[in-house]
């Protein structure tokens, strides 16, 4: 059916153009080459670019040709990447050496290697201070970097294990803190922390997203739970049933949607009624696996990483719970388009 056609279809319905512009579909897959697990995947829409982490490596993606270009190698675990498009730099912070690693967003050529501290997870580009942050799981403190030329600013304790961060573009960073179920709120500048909010009715917060016109932060939650914040009160205004599995959220200021993506194999779109109104509109299957996401804000357009598993190993006395292997040659983005 062409979309004219539907979209009479479910005019005929009673459904709105609105509510229409608000369904998604599974539009796509890229193949991407390389073994081994994953963990963020990120939009640099300025530079049409996508990076996905990907065991050693970066995977780098046109995304107007939606086909890999080139890979970003030489390093041990890695989970996130970010960009100051104006500096001409981009971050990764590889957690299997305890670096970010600073490289030419240009010609992909490694820079730097700026000491973090341990498992350095989630990482930031803050605008105001021009500095990055990298989230560092198991020393649970930030490392703040000078992203001009790479000096580390200092660090800032966190009281607990971080998860992924935001900032608010105005000079403040808010991490997820996942062991404590709470978020905090950082000075980049001072590099202190200002707040810490409980997040009432979730458990174990690991994505996170922000809506800087309303002041709402999207916290996706290990029990199947979306907390949305009021970062002027720090106080939960509403919370939202999502999938199970979450570990990355994302929020498209031009349609009021907020995504939560589910390992289970789902995408969970809510709908943004009000700064304190949200309701899921949908609720897409996905692949199972397809726990992060990133989201291109100029199309529209949502990425997924995923893959196929084989069998477990048998547990060890070192390795209690071994995780299965990824099956060589499975892994994919999955892509995801408005209707």
């Amino acid at each position: 059916m062409s979309r004219s056609k539907l979209f009479a279809s479910l005019f005929a319905l009673g459904i709105s153009g609105s509510l229409f512009a608000q369904q998604y579909k599974v539009t796509g897959s890229i193949p991407i080459e390389g073994a081994g697990g994953w963990d963020y995947a990120y939009v640099d829409s300025a530079n049409h670019t996508l990076y996905v982490t990907h065991g050693t490596e970066v995977q780098v993606v046109d995304l107007n040709t939606e086909k890999p270009t080139a890979k970003i190698t030489g390093m041990k675990r890695l989970h996130g990447v970010a960009t100051a498009d104006e500096l001409n730099r981009g971050f990764i912070s590889d957690g299997g050496d305890n670096v970010v690693v600073v490289f030419d967003l240009k010609t992909n050529e490694i820079l730097q290697r700026v000491k973090a501290g341990t498992n350095p997870d989630a990482i930031i580009y803050e605008p105001t201070t021009q500095r990055v942050f990298a989230f560092n799981g198991r020393s649970n403190d930030a490392t703040a970097i000078n992203a001009k030329d790479g000096t580390v600013v200092g660090s800032v304790d966190l009281g607990g294990k971080p998860e992924f961060a935001v900032s608010d573009g105005k000079g403040f960073v808010y991490d997820n803190i996942e062991d404590k179920s709470e978020i905090v709120k950082l000075d980049a500048k001072t590099l202190k922390v200002v707040s810490r909010w409980p997040l009432k009715g979730c458990e174990e917060p690991s994505g996170l997203a922000i809506d800087t016109g309303a002041h709402r932060l999207f916290s996706v939650c290990d029990n199947k739970t979306m907390a949305v914040t009021d970062y002027d009160s720090g106080k939960v205004v509403v919370t939202v049933p999502i999938g199970e599995g979450p570990d990355a959220a994302g929020y498209d200021a031009d349609k009021k949607l907020v995504f939560s993506s589910n390992g289970e194999g789902t995408l969970t779109i809510v709908k943004q009624d009000g700064a304190d109104k949200y309701s899921v509109v949908q609720t897409l299957k996905t692949e199972k696996s397809a726990r992060t996401m990133a989201l291109d804000p100029k199309t529209h357009k949502i990425y997924l990483p995923a893959a196929e598993f084989g069998a477990a190993p048998a547990p060890t006395q070192d390795n209690p719970h071994p995780r299965p292997p990824v099956v060589p040659g499975s892994f994919h983005l999955v892509v995801v388009s408005p209707l």
